[in-house]
């Protein structure tokens, strides 16, 4: 994707990043995109993805894909594959530009020497609730370690034997040495590398040590020559941190720079809680389409072009706060409106006979595939004597405002006829079964030659030429815009029991043979996709969204 093809809202980072250049701190712009590989990417991690490639193509410069991948236990290909492919979903391409950090665990192991032989890291061999225990709390300087005065060589002849395996998993730690009285916890002597016996998807089982994620990240960025390293707001304590261990490393030191992250409306952001949705079957998987992973959203048939758009007017500042969700969808519902063929479906049908329309006769009508857009052409849709139209589209005794059938009134059916309906078929409880109906045969293509005026549209499906189809009807996950405000309940609580329904609806036949991921508009009904478990044999279809947004559920 170039540049012009993305709308790259101005923010403040992009202000530092303008200084840095206009005063030749910086002479080009390097960012990277640094997921680990421990689970699906949501819809969050989209405002990182798009911030760090679209500052690259802003300004010129390039955009890493890297892999933290310093956790062996949690890690999986399974992950690596799904975070690449959303990445591209996106519109953004690393070229050759991916890299992991495990590539760089050789060079982390002899950093971590250089700091024991500066006399700034040490081995200790608290448990981990003395480790707690000692480092206290913010208020109050913590306790100095045994072992935090030891002699250089003796701590790297015990680092030495962790990297070797002579430690149990969990018997020692080596700390950076900086200081336990500081008022930040996370530069009161860290852990920056311990002992962990698993097999890594990339190195094998080469390391039984592995550093810790502050200690790999920065010196990732080094490495690479990253000038702009941009993270979210829960970062922003362990900066110094960051500063501190490559100043003290006397290598190539980046900016780290922190905005607040994204946080949605009826939704969670959490991936363990994510996971936990999973694994308690409380949705069907990762990509379900209630859940607000970029794979499940792109189920759902949310476009990469309303997400992007989405993540520009949201922007990036310093301010924690809760996004609605309503914006998410009109952005999606702009993108599907402008871009999405049309198509007929009846969801809750009752049953129109035409009784003037000859019988046997079938009629191949055509129908624009998109009212704005002439380009996208025609379909030819079979149109017969009895029809499918949507229960609501017919009221006795109806008031001239409603649009649809009542005995007596002309109504258009879409591209195909003017229609009055001349009797009802009710059943022992009253309720409408089945229309009776003439037909105008001067009207083909819904307009009248005398210039009669029809109030209403309404759709329709050929009964004997009627795709029967399975219907996903989604809606949001949870019934309160903020899940997680009350503490004291598990937000499980607030799922949404509503949030999925089947139905089997009547489709007009050229909709069976769509690919997965096609989008449609139902006219008059909303915007729904093909889901990858549909067949020719047998359809499925996700509702993306609803014409309109609906009210609000709480």
């Amino acid at each position: 994707m170039s540049e012009s093809e993305h709308n790259i809202a101005a923010n403040f980072i992009h202000d530092i990043i303008d200084a840095d250049l206009k005063s030749g701190k910086r002479t080009d712009v390097v960012t990277r995109f640094p997921p680990e590989p421990n689970g699906y990417l949501h819809i969050g991690h989209a405002k990182a993805i798009c911030l760090d490639f679209g500052t690259a193509l802003k300004y010129g410069g390039r955009c890493h894909l890297r892999f933290d991948d310093t956790n062996p236990e949690a890690e999986d290909e399974e992950y690596v594959n799904a975070i690449k492919e959303d990445v591209k979903w996106l519109g953004f391409d690393w070229g050759e530009h991916l890299y992991w950090a495990s590539d760089y665990f050789e060079t982390m192991y002899e950093y971590a020497v250089r700091l024991i032989e500066k006399g700034k890291a040490y081995v200790c061999e608290l448990t981990q609730e003395e480790f707690k225990d000692y480092r206290g709390i913010p208020t109050e300087p913590g306790k100095k370690p045994p072992g935090r005065n030891r002699p250089v060589a003796e701590n790297m002849a015990l680092f030495e034997k962790m990297k070797n395996g002579g430690f149990e998993d969990g018997a020692c730690v080596l700390r950076a040495k900086i200081d336990m009285a500081s008022p930040n916890l996370h530069m009161r002597d860290p852990a920056i590398y311990r002992i962990k016996r698993a097999t890594h998807h990339n190195t094998g089982d080469k390391w039984c040590i592995y550093p810790m994620y502050d200690f790999a990240h920065c010196i990732e960025d080094s490495i690479e020559g990253i000038t702009h390293s941009m993270c979210t707001l829960e970062f922003e304590v362990h900066r110094p941190l960051y500063d501190w261990i490559l100043r003290t490393l006397e290598v190539y030191q980046p900016q780290q720079i922190e905005f607040a992250r994204l946080n949605l409306t009826y939704t969670v952001m959490s991936k363990r809680k994510l996971l936990e949705l999973v694994r308690e079957n409380l949705v069907n998987s990762w990509d379900d389409p209630r859940m607000p992973t970029l794979c499940g959203l792109r189920r759902r048939g949310f476009t990469s072009e309303a997400i992007r758009e989405f993540c520009s007017i949201i922007g990036a500042t310093k301010v924690e706060s809760l996004s609605e969700v309503e914006l998410l969808e009109s952005c999606v519902r702009d993108d599907l409106n402008a871009n999405s063929l049309r198509a007929m479906a009846v969801f809750d049908p009752i049953k129109v006979v035409i009784e003037n329309y000859p019988e046997g006769l079938e009629e191949q009508l055509e129908v624009p595939n998109h009212p704005q857009k002439e380009e996208e052409g025609m379909r030819t849709v079979p149109f017969s004597r009895e029809l499918w139209i949507e229960r609501t589209d017919y009221m006795d005794d109806a008031p001239n405002k409603f649009k649809g059938f009542t005995l007596g009134r002309e109504v258009r059916l879409r591209s195909a006829y003017l229609a009055t309906c001349t009797d009802v078929i009710k059943d022992g409880d009253g309720n409408a079964t089945e229309l009776r109906c003439t037909y105008d045969p001067d009207t083909k293509g819904g307009s009248a030659p005398d210039g009669r005026k029809v109030k209403s549209t309404i759709h329709w499906v050929s009964a004997k030429h009627a795709v029967e189809t399975e219907v996903r009807l989604y809606d949001r996950l949870f019934t309160v815009e903020n899940p997680l405000a009350d503490k004291g309940r598990d937000f499980k609580e607030f799922l949404n029991p509503e949030s999925l329904q089947l139905i089997t609806a009547k489709l007009e036949p050229g909709l069976a043979k769509a690919t997965p991921g096609t989008r449609y508009q139902f006219e008059r009904v909303g915007y729904f996709c093909v889901d990858p478990d549909s067949t020719e044999e047998k359809p499925v279809y996700n509702r993306t969204l609803t014409l309109r947004a609906p009210r609000k559920i709480s």
